[in-house]
């Protein structure tokens, strides 16, 4: 009898061990960095909310690819999920390049009202089962800022300036209408580019400069806002095909409950991230001349129009509504 029940409990746990399922998520973060904790955050809620039939493997740090590599293995189905800036998604779903138009809102709250209720957005969203992948839930980056080696406080400072940025086109629109010249590379090759002065900085959110340590070459941090930039979870469609409805309801459970932790944590870290940076020698421009780096961002709008065309202003009065509606 014993040994029956010894025997049953093994085959049980072999089983077990058998039935669970690795899914893949890579993402291009530090290990201390908030997307690596939301990451963890999602893994074990996906674990117990199915039960242990699946399990996450956390790859941070870009060690499986880049942002526009990631996205491109989702639909490959080389990985299960990635998180990454709603404009990086922006080569599948063209569109989506509008959501990185300038001072669309003003604080963590629009931006958030405006990511979950915006009808123009979901509908960019439900372009992306087709493309190979599909949006999950939006999780939070912040609002982009600059890290430059000289002072910068308004357009006449980024004149004739080399700055780093990742590849999308609005992004790029607008730091070209601010004065600057854009060099696009790779996250892990920034720090180094600007300790060569091979570019004079970058611009990313405060999270990630504080994750990669850019205020240790790049001083100068001068909080613009410029764009806010969240990271919506996405998952392979044909990963997300093979779930059953169970678990396919899980996973969004535990992509929503990892987005609410991701959301909290950004926004109640970036005043003491700042601090930080400011012990360890950074210069925080906390004031600088935004409304002329509004005003020299105005083409934008028209050049989007030219390309885009309703779509933009569908979207700006969205946006609009937000900021009225939400202080």
């Amino acid at each position: 009898m014993i040994r029956t029940a010894i025997a049953t409990a093994a085959l049980l746990t072999a089983f077990g061990a058998s039935a669970q399922t690795i899914l893949k998520f890579s993402h291009t973060d530090q290990q201390q960095g908030a997307r690596q904790a939301a990451a963890q955050v999602f893994a074990r809620k996906v674990e117990d909310l199915t039960q242990g039939r699946y399990k996450v493997q956390v790859f941070c740090c870009s060690q499986l690819g880049n942002d526009p590599k990631n996205i491109e293995q989702l639909g490959l189905g080389g990985i299960d999920f990635t998180v990454s800036a709603t404009g990086s998604y922006a080569p599948h779903v063209p569109s989506l390049n509008l959501t990185m138009m300038p001072f669309l809102v003003d604080n963590y709250k629009q931006g958030w009202k405006l990511y979950d209720e915006s009808p123009w957005l979901k509908a960019q969203f439900d372009k992306a089962p087709p493309k190979g992948f599909r949006f999950l839930a939006t999780w939070e980056a912040g609002f982009r800022n600059m890290t430059t080696r000289d002072p910068l406080n308004s357009p006449d400072d980024a004149k004739g300036k080399k700055l780093r940025t990742f590849p999308n086109e609005m992004m790029r629109w607008t730091l070209e209408a601010m004065g600057f010249n854009i060099q696009i590379m790779p996250l892990p090759e920034v720090y180094l580019a600007i300790q060569q002065n091979a570019v004079s900085g970058q611009e990313n959110p405060v999270d990630t400069i504080f994750s990669n340590k850019f205020y240790e070459v790049a001083p100068h941090v001068t909080l613009t806002n410029h764009v806010y930039s969240p990271i919506p979870l996405t998952i392979s469609e044909k990963t997300w095909a093979k779930l059953s409805p169970a678990d396919q309801k899980a996973v969004t459970e535990a992509a929503q409950i990892a987005a609410k932790f991701s959301r909290e944590m950004i926004s109640g870290n970036d005043a003491a991230q700042l601090q930080a940076m400011t012990v360890k020698g950074a210069k925080i421009n906390a004031k600088p001349n935004v409304a002329a780096f509004r005003t020299a961002v105005q083409p934008v709008y028209a050049k989007a129009r030219e390309k885009y065309g309703a779509d933009v202003d569908t979207f700006l009065k969205e946006a609009e509504k937000v900021r009225a509606t939400v202080k």
